[in-house]
């Protein structure tokens, strides 16, 4: 993979902490610290992209599934415990 040369500008904590990491050689060098926290970063982002569709779709389908003939509490109840024995939650249009 070709590497391009950045210029980045660091307040002297981040830098101070960037040379401690290298110094203690959990890295070569500073750009491997850079290269990893942007990975871990994509990762975080990809994560959180596929957690804000499972939402989305998860209210879609509660949108789409249609009216319940049961009172809050039951729906508590149902959230709370799972179905009681005899109790069904058939949707209703």
């Amino acid at each position: 993979m070709s590497m391009i040369d950045k210029s980045i500008c660091l307040t002297e904590g981040q830098a101070s902490w960037l040379k401690s990491v290298v110094d203690r050689g959990d890295f070569e060098d500073e750009s491997q610290v850079v290269r990893e926290l942007i990975r871990e970063r994509q990762l975080r982002e990809n994560e959180s992209n596929k957690q804000l569709a499972a939402i989305r779709q998860a209210l879609d389908d509660g949108e789409n599934s249609g009216l319940i003939d049961q009172s809050v509490e039951q729906i508590w109840q149902t959230a709370r415990h799972g179905k009681t024995d005899g109790e069904e939650t058939v949707p209703t249009q």
